[in-house]
């Protein structure tokens, strides 16, 4: 099935009530966009969360600083939710949680170990004291009418989980993300044993990651980055800074080991850095050998060959460490001579924000190493090879793609189809799908709005698609005032017009020759129609001004007329 012939089979309309004994899901995020993961399980008139992370913005919506998934479904039936389990602790999973809990702060928080310790910082930061409840791989949970059992799969962070649900309705797999790293670094590989007695229960939907479904073959274990580092920390002779994500526990305790081996000091660089890191270590994740970490007020006395720099910003965030380093903004100068590491990947959308980095960087002096010259980066995600081996364990009936941008989708349910299951039966959804499961049958029966949240500092869901377009157009095309004094009784121009421009590149003089045209047309409106209203006059000016800026500059200011009547 093409992703038209699937977009095209959605029924527009709400889905029906929902009959008893039967399982509905409601993805709220996380499918055609990486990241601002959710799904909402629902039976028996209960509901189970899975996952709840943030979407981080593109270079369209300035001014914004995480997406939300759309609480609305479910805001006015928080009672209903029995729990709300997290499959790990990335941000595209778990960084919407303190929003959703603003909601009912005694939501049941359910995750593993680190999962649960991540959230709670978070939620610290918040004044949020949730209760929560700590699992492990092998665990059967009953909430409500679910019973969960979860499953441990490797990721590029610490304690992963797959959770099996089981209802009356039928048993749906929801892998969250995972790979098939043979030889982890912790050594907790994808349970593929617990895969294969789960396929033999019958797994009547399978909900998968898909970052990584167009990606041939398997993905790269963690082990191969090791080397590659302590390689290039051998080479370097001055300041060394490795960029990641704040919670990729292992690519940092990789930094420590080719750290250690070279006898350099690490400083963590930004607040989450800092506060995951310390997490990790009291919690065993994270080894740190003796003495290798100090503190970066003390980083200036060390000599340039003894510092390693473990930064975030490796997505080209604008308040990340690495990020007001390229600009000349943070404590740590970078200079000609210094190395730099982006051990990421380089998630769809930040492109732009990633080379700004770069190229600031470079000006600088620095050599920068990427993904894209080195091996200094894996994916956390399984690729073609790796999920056409768990659709061969799992054999499920049906199959719901997750976790991806459409294309990625639409790959894993190509993959999905080469193994065996029906074209009738891969699930190709969105935003705000409903699927029922009944007695072992799955299918889409409706769509629920499902838009997006933006938090803009404290703002909440007051941010518009509206907004962010005045923000592009203030930032693209600069913005044009005109004030001008009307008599309401003769009609004639008593002030004005006075123009007054600001980002659009030309003196405010250049509009002398339009300010005729602008007294003539409100005078010619006014003595038209005596009724007129102050809008419909500001209309005129609009009109007026926006045609000539667009014919002689070939540009679409925002124009804010005001007009006033002595």
């Amino acid at each position: 099935m093409s992703r038209a012939d699937a977009r095209a089979s959605l029924p527009l309309g709400p889905p029906p009530e929902l009959a008893p004994g039967t399982l509905r899901i409601v993805p709220l995020g996380g499918l055609g966009e990486i990241g601002r993961n959710m799904a909402v399980f629902e039976i028996d008139g209960k509901l189970l969360i899975v996952d709840c992370g943030v979407l981080f913005p593109e270079v369209t919506q300035p001014g914004v600083d995480v997406i939300l998934p759309d609480f609305s479904f479910i805001e006015d039936r928080m009672d209903d939710v029995v729990g709300l389990v997290l499959t790990h602790g990335h941000e595209d999973h778990i960084g919407a949680v303190p929003y959703l809990l603003r909601h009912r702060p005694d939501l049941p928080v359910i995750g593993s170990q680190l999962t649960l310790a991540l959230v709670e910082a978070k939620l610290q930061e918040h004044r949020i004291r949730p209760y929560t409840l700590t699992v492990t791989e092998g665990q059967i949970e009953q909430f409500g009418p679910f019973e969960c059992e979860f499953v441990a799969v490797n990721h590029s962070i610490p304690d992963a989980l797959a959770v099996f649900v089981r209802t009356r309705a039928g048993t749906v797999l929801h892998t969250g993300d995972f790979k098939l790293d043979q030889l982890p670094l912790d050594g907790r590989i994808t349970d593929l044993r617990a895969f294969a007695r789960l396929g033999e229960e019958g797994v009547d939907l399978l909900m998968v990651d898909s970052t990584n479904a167009d990606v041939p073959g398997f993905t790269t274990g963690e082990r191969e980055i090791g080397p590659v580092l302590e390689s290039l920390f051998g080479q370097v002779r001055k300041r060394i800074i490795v960029a990641s994500f704040s919670s990729h526990v292992h690519r940092v305790q990789q930094v420590l080991d080719a750290a250690a081996a070279h006898e350099r000091f690490v400083c963590f660089a930004g607040r989450s850095m800092v506060r995951n890191m310390a997490i990790a270590a009291k919690l065993g994740y994270l080894k740190v050998p003796d003495g290798i970490l100090v503190d970066i007020k003390n980083v200036d006395e060390l000599p340039d060959d003894r510092v390693v720099l473990m930064s975030t910003g490796s997505q080209g965030e604008p308040m990340a460490a690495l990020s007001r380093m390229a600009a000349g903004e943070h404590r740590i100068t970078v200079g000609t001579g210094d190395t730099v590491i982006l051990a990421s990947s380089l998630i769809p959308g930040n492109e732009n924000a990633v080379y700004r980095v770069i190229n600031g960087l470079l000006k600088l002096g620095a050599d920068v190493i990427h993904k894209g010259n080195a091996k200094v980066h894996v994916s956390g995600h399984a690729a073609a090879g790796e999920l056409l081996y768990c659709y061969n364990i799992l054999r499920p009936r049906y199959v719901m793609p997750v976790h991806g941008e459409t294309r990625h989708l639409i790959a894993n349910g190509r993959l999905a189809q080469q193994t065996g299951v029906p074209a009738s039966n891969v699930l190709l959804t969105e935003d705000g799908s409903v699927i029922d499961l009944v007695d072992g049958t799955a299918g889409i029966v409706g769509t629920v709005e499902c838009g997006y949240v933006y938090v803009d500092g404290a703002s909440v869901g007051e941010i518009t698609d509206a907004d962010l377009l005045d923000r592009r157009i203030l930032g693209e095309e600069g913005f044009i005032s005109i004030i001008t004094v009307v008599d309401r009784t003769t009609g004639k121009i008593v002030s004005g017009p006075d123009i007054h421009a600001r980002g659009f590149a030309e003196d405010d003089a250049v509009f002398d020759e339009i300010k005729p045209a602008i007294s003539a047309g409100l005078e010619e409106a006014v003595t038209a129609d005596a009724d007129h209203t102050v809008h419909q006059l500001q209309q005129v000016v609009r009109r007026i001004i926006g045609t000539w800026v667009n014919r002689r500059y070939r540009r679409r200011p925002m124009i804010i007329p005001v007009v006033l009547e002595a």
